[in-house]
């Protein structure tokens, strides 16, 4: 299984991937383009089936339909198997790590709670026919179900009648509360009068992602753990809320805290990881470049008096640091899909960082940043993988260093 979810072959010695099919299986498939020296295909015959392969639930799911999940036809067992799989394939080939490594440092991937439904958010894209998912092929599916959602967010789709041509894109919100939220994605800077007879509150993020309040509330509330956060529309959390107090607890131990330490904490969003970091280090400074996400993150932590909130992006705040010659203990990075720019990286290595906890939701960045940390000191100890998607090829990370 290649990273991306489909499935990989070889044509005359080069790769192909195919979506909606299983390493193993007998396909027969036809060539649709090529990019980069890979071809992609799109099944024709299934001439052998895996043992792994079940019934898809979902209406929408299946070759030229949506493609927001990409394995529903695989068993789960066997999905956290793949991912397994790929992970340690990414390490081996784009982080050129030895096996004996991938081998101690590899943990099994953990199972998620809930397979299904367990999603807090549900972004929809418009189109001609109406708002829906991406297709494998680019287009648009458009859905009345998406089975990965949380039923709420899905009747509330239901009653939508949404009459307003610069949203292209809308977001779907429940909080653990239960309050539901609209997120309308706009093309220009726009004041528009919109009403609802629904109970849930509505917000606008203009092309600059600053958000505008128009009915009811600026933020949802999420409960982790015991915590209680506000997200305000526009910053960001992993839309699976049950899986995230797991993810929170392997990151924490993995920093080894102590309460004479000081922890940084960075792409740190709307606080998360700080509030449970907090009782265990002397000082949490934490970092965090997108306005709301940080006004957020400053509510969220208002009850600790050893955070140092910093507004701004990680490159700058580690190098004032740096330069200032800060005892920094350890740190925590939880950055976006793209990964640890090299000057974050070059400046994590300059200050007495000791351990290093690095949260993934993406094994190519992981992978590339791994070896990047390695030439620059530090030592890999653990990863351990746990699935918040269900369904999907999405696999989420922690990544224990130390030097």
């Amino acid at each position: 299984m290649g990273h991306g979810g489909r499935a990989l072959g070889f044509h005359r010695g080069k790769p192909v991937f195919l979506p909606y099919a299983i390493p193993g299986e007998v396909i027969t498939a036809e060539i649709t383009g090529s990019s980069g020296g890979a071809s992609f295909a799109r099944g024709i015959t299934l001439q052998a089936a895996s043992a792994d392969r079940i019934a898809p639930s979902c209406p929408h799911f299946g070759p030229g339909a949506c493609w927001g999940c990409h394995w529903q036809h695989i068993d789960y067992a066997a999905q956290l198997l793949l991912k397994q799989d790929v992970l340690a394939d990414q390490l081996a080939r784009l982080g050129k790590l030895p096996d004996k490594l991938i081998e101690s440092a590899l943990q099994p991937v953990l199972p998620a709670q809930e397979i299904w439904r367990y999603q807090h958010s549900l972004r929809l894209v418009r189109s001609a026919a109406g708002w829906g998912m991406p297709r494998e092929a680019g287009d648009i599916e458009p859905i009345v179900d998406c089975h990965l959602a949380h039923p709420d967010l899905i009747t509330l789709l239901a009653q939508l009648e949404l009459d307003y041509a610069r949203a292209r894109r809308m977001t779907l919100r429940r909080g653990s509360d239960g309050r539901l939220m609209l997120i309308l994605e706009v093309d220009a800077e726009v004041d528009p009068e919109l009403r609802t007879d629904l109970p849930l509150s509505v917000n606008l993020l203009l092309p600059s992602r600053e958000p505008i309040n128009l009915i009811g509330h600026a933020h949802s509330s999420y409960t982790i753990g015991k915590k209680v956060f506000r997200a305000t529309a526009g910053s960001t959390i992993r839309a699976n809320i049950g899986g995230i107090e797991q993810l929170v607890a392997l990151a924490v131990a993995a920093l080894q805290l102590n309460d004479q330490q000081h922890a940084l904490d960075l792409y740190a969003g709307i606080g998360i990881f700080s509030a449970f970091m907090a009782g265990e280090a002397a000082l949490v400074t934490t970092v965090e470049s997108y306005p709301p996400a940080a006004s957020d993150a400053d509510f969220n932590l208002r009850a600790h008096d050893n955070i140092d909130l910093i507004e701004g992006g990680v490159a700058a705040a580690l190098s004032e640091l740096a330069e200032a010659g800060a005892a920094v203990d350890a740190a925590l990075v939880d950055p976006p899909s793209a990964g640890l720019d090299a000057e974050v990286i070059a400046t994590l290595a300059r200050l007495p960082i000791q351990r290093l906890v690095y949260v993934s939701g993406n094994p190519a960045s992981l992978a590339r940043d791994t070896k990047r940390l390695l030439e620059r000191g530090f030592q890999l100890e653990r990863i351990q993988a746990i699935d918040l998607s269900p369904q999907t090829y999405f696999i989420d990370c922690v990544a224990t260093f130390a030097r």
